[in-house]
Order: C-alpha cells, then sequence, then structure tokens
C-alpha cells in the first residue's frame, strides 16, 4: 500500500505493519466480506508476507477482535480529547461531533465494531457477553471481546459525566446519566450510520445540528441556551 505525497510522488507507507494490517482487514470485511479477509489477500495488501499476519494476530479470529479494540481505541482518543469547559451541554456537542469525526476518519473501522458487517467464521473470541448492558456504562452494543468492552466503558464513561454536570448545572432536568447519555449515543450512533451510508445527498450538517439542539431541548434544556451552546460547541476548534 502506497501513500501519495504533496508532489504527487508516491511514498511507502511508512506506519507499522500491525496498524496496516488492521487497516486493511477492515476495508475488506467492510466493502467485500469475510469471503475477502483470507491471509494471503491481506498480506498482498499491504505488501508482505502471510507469516507476518500470524506474527501479529496468530489467526483470523484474532486479527478480527483486534480490529475491533482497535476502532474502540480510536474513538476512545477522539472523545478523550475534548476538553471539559464550563458548558457541559456544549461538552455533549462536542463530544457528538467528536464520535462524527472519528466515524468519517475510520469508516471501515467503524463498520465492523458496532456489527455493521457480518463475520460468519471470522468472528472474534468471545467472551463474557456485554449486549444490552449500555446502560450500566460497561456496553459496547453487541461487541463480545473485553478489550473492546473497556474502551467502549470509557468512551460512554466520559458521556455519562458529561450529562450528570448538566444536570447539576440545571441545564438539563434531573434522570439518570446513563439513561440519558444512551439516548444521546443512540441517536447520534444512528445519524452516523445514516452518513456513512450516503443517506444525506445534502444538509447532513443542518440535520446533525438541529437533532442536538432537539434532543438538548428534549431533555429539559432552554431553547436558547441550546442553541448557545451548541454554536459553541461548532465554533471550537477540532481536539
Amino acid at each position: 500500500m502506497t501513500k501519495v505525497s504533496t508532489n504527487g510522488v508516491p511514498d511507502r507507507d511508512v506506519r507499522p505493519v500491525r496498524v496496516r494490517l488492521l487497516e486493511a482487514a477492515a476495508r475488506l470485511l467492510a466493502d467485500e466480506g469475510p469471503r475477502a479477509l483470507t491471509t494471503r489477500r491481506l498480506a498482498s495488501e499491504v505488501g508482505a508476507s502471510t507469516m507476518v499476519v500470524y506474527h501479529h494476530f496468530g489467526g483470523m479470529p484474532e486479527l478480527v477482535h483486534a480490529v475491533i479494540v482497535e476502532g474502540f481505541a480510536r474513538l476512545a482518543e477522539h472523545m478523550a480529547a475534548v476538553p471539559r469547559t464550563a458548558d457541559p451541554v456544549a461538552d455533549l456537542g462536542r463530544l457528538a461531533l467528536a464520535y462524527r469525526a472519528n466515524a468519517r476518519a475510520n469508516p471501515h473501522l467503524y463498520a465492523v465494531m458496532f456489527g455493521g458487517v457480518p463475520l460468519d467464521g471470522q468472528a472474534p473470541p468471545a467472551e463474557e457477553p456485554v449486549a444490552g448492558r449500555a446502560a450500566s456504562g460497561a456496553g459496547t452494543f453487541g461487541v463480545e471481546t473485553f478489550a473492546a468492552e473497556t474502551f467502549a466503558a470509557e468512551t460512554f464513561g466520559v458521556l455519562v459525566e458529561a450529562a450528570a454536570r448538566a444536570m447539576d448545572a440545571g441545564r438539563l432536568r434531573r434522570d439518570d446519566p446513563e439513561h440519558v447519555s444512551a439516548q444521546l449515543w443512540s441517536a447520534v450512533h444512528g445519524f452516523v450510520m445514516l452518513e456513512l451510508a450516503g443517506q444525506f445527498t445534502g444538509g447532513a450538517e443542518t440535520v446533525l445540528t438541529s437533532m442536538l439542539v432537539n434532543l438538548g431541548v428534549g431533555l429539559g434544556d432552554a431553547p436558547d441556551a441550546a442553541v448557545r451552546s451548541l454554536r459553541a460547541a461548532l465554533d471550537a476548534p477540532a481536539p
């Protein structure tokens, strides 16, 4: 795999081979399905030998497991980069924007980590089931791998903390912060899935901003305050 430099000359991809293998695996799964994910095809995608795949992952189930973990690790990194400010509702908006930014930057990883790709015989090694445990702060929305669960809990915890601060500040009505966060995550996740699927031919930004304002108001915020906070979130530099 090569990258093109600013002068138009192809450059060798100097990123670690493990990262290139993970991204290539996610791309093959998302674009062509699990039958395309073979050691020979994957090695060819990154210009390496098939032994490199086994060296880094051991086998295909372990590789798919690693793809999911990598996806959640990148999501956690995006969410953790959002600063904590005096406006918790704006912080919730920034977290939603960070979530979207990660999905747009890593669409193939995103598709695999949230179960948008049928894995068939390439399913990762299962740990303790975690589906349906999002409201406890430990859910991964159907992914059954311990490391992915850990990263998902980190990202969900950041959202829960911001929601709790918004309630303490009197911006959102008092409720279970975990339930509120699950509602917010569900709404933003649905928007992102539709956007990545190309369902917004135009006006995606308007849909997102209106949705976030309406969510804030529905959760108890004053309309004018919700608009001001979202504008602050949109005007903030990307983390």
